[in-house]
C-alpha cells in the first residue's frame, strides 16, 4: 500500500470501510461519528463521508486506524489478528530496521498546486471542529517533516511527527511543539541561528506513515526507514517542491512553508488524547507558502477524546514496542510492555526478577527512557508469568503481590508532557512505581511459596474448547 487510497481499498475489501453518502452536518455530525465509531469494538470500520453540508465534493475519512482490525490491515495482517500477536509482529518488524527508502518521481500530489498569496486553507480544506470546545479548526493527523538546522544533510535526523495544528488564517497554522518532541529541539536550534524552520505537512498517507510519525524512536533514526520495516518494503518518498524536504510520495495533500522563528501567537484550546482540554497558550506559527494536492483529495481526520478513540489504536503498539526494545537492551529479563494507556502515561512491564528490588529498578529505567521522560507517570511491574495485556491477570498481581508499605516508590517533581492535566505546574509531576512482582531473595516478605499452577493440559484445552465453540456457532448461524 503506497497511498492512502490503497489503504482505503484494502479496508473496503475486508468490509472495514463504511461509506456514508447521506448528507450530514460538519458539526456536530463528523465529530460525533468519529467519537462513536471506536465504540463499535474490535471490528469498528473506517468512515468515509461523501456529502457534507457546505463542502463541495468532500471525501472526509475518520477512524482509519480506529480498531484492532484496521490496525492489523495497516500492517498487512488478517483483520482478526489478536492484539498481543499484533504487538509481537510489530516487534519482529522493528528488528528489520532500517529498510532504505525508495525515492520516486511524479508524486500524485503534484496534480494541483496553489502558491504564495493564492493559498487559502479555508477554501482548500474541509475544515471542522472535532470537539465542541475546540478553539478553532485543527489538522491533527498530518505527518510534519522537518530537518535539524545544525545537520540538515542528515537523513536520520529528519523528523517525521504528528502534532496538532490550528488553522488560524488563510496561510497560517498554530503549532504545538511539546518540549519532549523532536520538532521542538529543531525549532530551538533554528531560532538560535536566527532562522525559520522549513516544514512540510503531509495529509492522507499510506497507513504506516501515521504509525511511525507517532512512534518514540531515537532522534537519529529515520521514521521513513522504520516505515519500510513495518511495510516489509522500501517506503516511497518524494521531494517537496517548495522546501526540498523528503515527503511521503503517496500523500493526498502537501502543505509546505516555515515555522516562523521567534514568533508566538495564541493557540487553543483543543480536546487532547488525555480526554481533557489542554487550554490555550502562545505557540509558534507556521506560514504556508505552497499547497499541492491530488484532484478531489481525501481529507483524513483523527477524533481525540476520552479513550478509547482512534488515537489510542494508532499509538498503542508503536509505544509498547519502542519501550520494550529500549528496556531489553539493558534488561533482557523484561518480557513484555503494555503502554497502550493514554500514550504510555501508564505502563505495565512484565519482568523476571533477578534479585530483591530488581523490578523497582526496571520501573525507574522505564521512566527515564526517551519516551518515559515525557510520559510513563505510573509504571506497574509484574512477574514474567503475568501477561501485561491481560488486565484481570494484572489486577490479580496488584491485589495479591503488592504491599502498600513496601512496593510503592514515589519520585517527586519529575518531567512529564505539559498536556498531562494532573501535572502541576504544567510539565512537572510526581511519578509512581508499583512493584507487583513476587519478592525475590534477599527479599523474603510474604507467603508466595505455594502458588497455584493449572493442570498440564490447560493450554491444549483452551485451544480445543475454542475450536468447539467456533464450530458450534458456525453450525447455529
Amino acid at each position: 500500500m503506497d497511498t492512502f487510497r490503497d489503504y482505503l481499498a484494502e479496508l473496503e475489501r475486508h468490509g472495514q470501510l463504511l461509506r456514508i453518502d447521506d448528507e450530514v452536518k460538519a458539526e456536530p455530525d463528523l465529530g460525533a461519528a468519529g467519537a462513536a465509531a471506536p465504540k463499535l469494538g474490535d471490528r469498528a470500520p473506517a468512515l468515509l463521508f461523501t456529502d457534507v453540508a457546505g463542502f463541495r465534493d468532500p471525501n472526509i475519512v475518520l477512524n482509519a486506524h480506529g480498531s484492532w482490525a484496521n490496525h492489523a490491515i495497516a500492517l498487512g495482517l488478517p483483520p482478526e489478528t489478536p492484539v498481543r500477536e499484533q504487538v509481537e509482529e510489530f516487534g519482529r518488524r522493528w528488528d528489520a530496521f532500517p529498510v532504505p527508502v525508495e525515492r520516486r518521481a511524479d508524486p500524485p500530489f503534484a496534480e494541483n498546486t496553489v502558491a504564495a498569496e493564492a493559498v487559502d486553507l479555508f477554501a482548500l480544506l474541509p475544515l471542522f471542529r472535532i470537539n465542541a470546545g475546540d478553539g478553532g479548526f485543527y489538522i491533527d493527523k498530518a505527518a510534519v517533516v522537518s530537518r535539524d538546522p545544525d545537520d540538515p544533510e542528515s537523513f536520520g535526523k529528519q523528523n517525521l511527527g504528528i502534532y496538532r495544528m490550528e488553522v488560524q488564517g488563510p496561510r497560517t497554522l498554530g503549532l504545538q511543539p511539546v518540549p519532549q518532541h523532536d520538532i521542538a529541539l529543531q525549532l530551538r536550534r533554528a531560532e538560535e541561528r536566527g532562522e525559520d524552520l522549513p516544514v512540510a505537512i503531509a495529509l492522507g498517507n499510506e497507513p504506516t506513515i501515521p504509525l511511525v510519525a507517532g512512534m518514540p524512536i531515537a532522534y537519529t533514526d529515520s521514521e521513513y526507514e522504520m516505515a519500510g520495516a513495518l511495510r516489509g518494503s522500501p517506503c516511497p518518498i518524494a521531494t517537496g517542491p517548495e522546501t526540498g524536504l523528503d515527503v511521503p510520495w503517496g500523500c493526498e495533500i502537501l502543505l509546505e512553508g516555515v515555522v516562523l522563528g521567534r514568533e508566538r501567537h495564541f493557540e487553543g484550546p483543543f480536546g487532547e488524547f488525555t480526554g481533557h482540554y489542554s487550554g490555550g497558550r502562545r505557540m509558534p506559527q507556521i506560514r504556508i507558502d505552497r499547497v499541492s494536492y491530488r484532484t478531489t483529495p481525501y481529507f483524513e481526520h483523527l477524533y481525540i477524546g476520552m479513550p478509547w478513540t482512534e488515537c489510542d489504536y494508532l499509538i498503542g503498539p508503536n509505544t509498547c514496542v519502542p519501550l520494550l526494545k529500549q528496556l531489553q537492551a539493558e534488561f533482557p529479563e523484561v518480557r513484555a510492555v503494555n503502554a497502550m494507556y493514554t500514550h504510555g502515561l501508564l505502563a505495565i512491564v512484565s519482568v523476571r526478577n533477578r534479585y530483591g528490588g530488581f523490578a523497582k529498578a526496571v520501573g525507574m529505567r522505564t521512566m527515564t527512557t526517551p519516551h518515559g521522560l515525557g510520559y510513563c507517570k505510573v509504571v506497574i511491574c509484574v512477574d514474567d508469568t503475568v501477561d501485561p495485556f491481560d488486565l484481570p491477570q494484572v489486577m490479580w498481581a496488584l491485589s495479591t503481590k503488592m504491599h502498600p508499605a513496601h512496593d510503592l516508590v514515589t519520585l517527586p517533581d519529575m518531567p512529564v508532557l505539559p498536556l498531562d492535566p494532573g501535572s502541576d505546574p504544567a510539565g512537572i509531576t510526581h511519578k509512581l512505581i508499583i512493584d507487583a512482582t513476587t519478592p525475590t531473595a534477599p527479599d523474603d516478605r510474604g507467603h508466595y511459596s505455594q502458588g497455584v499452577v493449572p493442570p498440564d493440559d490447560t493450554a491444549a484445552w483452551v485451544e480445543r474448547l475454542g475450536r468447539l465453540v467456533a464450530g458450534d456457532r458456525k453450525e447455529n448461524r
